[in-house]
């Protein structure tokens, strides 16, 4: 991978569609949970309609953003219950620090683990991976995202409840290329075998 200039530059690199494999490690019962999920990420750019209303909704001043991302999944975990399902929508808006590009702050349509708007804070690490630090009424989560080849993007993720409840979570990305209906289904599945060896 080449270098990664900023988080504008990293969303542009993860446009597309991805089929994600997770395991989530519920700390507390020493238990681990798999589960999966087909996501879609859009590049927005400042211009873009809802970036202007994700920065109003969180009363910032629009010129100040760089772009973003509209990103949808719909996935599915071992311990769904009956009608519980992992499917949404969601607007990131990036806001940089005016005197460091590779960090600022990222406001949220959804967060992560509260369906609320939600501002959080981004910084990009020396290895260029993408780091989501947010804090909500009731927990932080923290997040890293990084490529290890333009079409294969690692996630891991860290969730602690006020309490001391938490999981973390270790999720495998592959991007899927445009294709028709058959030649896509075969290559989610020749994603899920490079992923799980089965």
């Amino acid at each position: 991978m080449n270098e990664i200039k900023d988080a504008e530059e990293f969303f542009q690199q993860s446009a597309g569609k991805w089929i994600s494999q997770r395991t989530t490690h519920h700390l507390p019962f020493r238990r681990a949970e798999s589960g999966g999920s087909d996501i879609t990420v859009e590049f927005l750019s400042k211009e873009h309609p809802k970036i202007t209303e994700i920065c109003q909704m969180h009363k910032i001043d629009p010129s100040l953003a760089i772009g973003g991302a509209f990103v949808c999944w719909d996935g599915a975990m071992a311990w769904d219950k009956e009608g519980e399902d992992h499917k949404g929508d969601t607007v990131f808006a990036l806001i940089p620090d005016p005197e460091n590009p590779r960090k600022g702050q990222l406001l949220r349509e959804r967060g992560y683990a509260e369906i609320v708007p939600v501002a959080g804070h981004y910084e990009m690490d020396e290895e260029d991976g993408l780091n989501l630090m947010t804090d909500y009424d009731t927990m932080n989560v923290s997040e890293r995202f990084w490529f290890v080849t333009p079409d294969l993007r690692l996630r891991t993720s860290t969730v602690q409840r006020f309490g001391g409840f938490n999981t973390a979570t270790f999720c495998t990305e592959f991007r899927i290329h445009e294709s028709t209906e058959s030649e896509e289904s075969e290559e989610k599945a020749e994603a899920i075998a490079a992923i799980t060896g089965w």
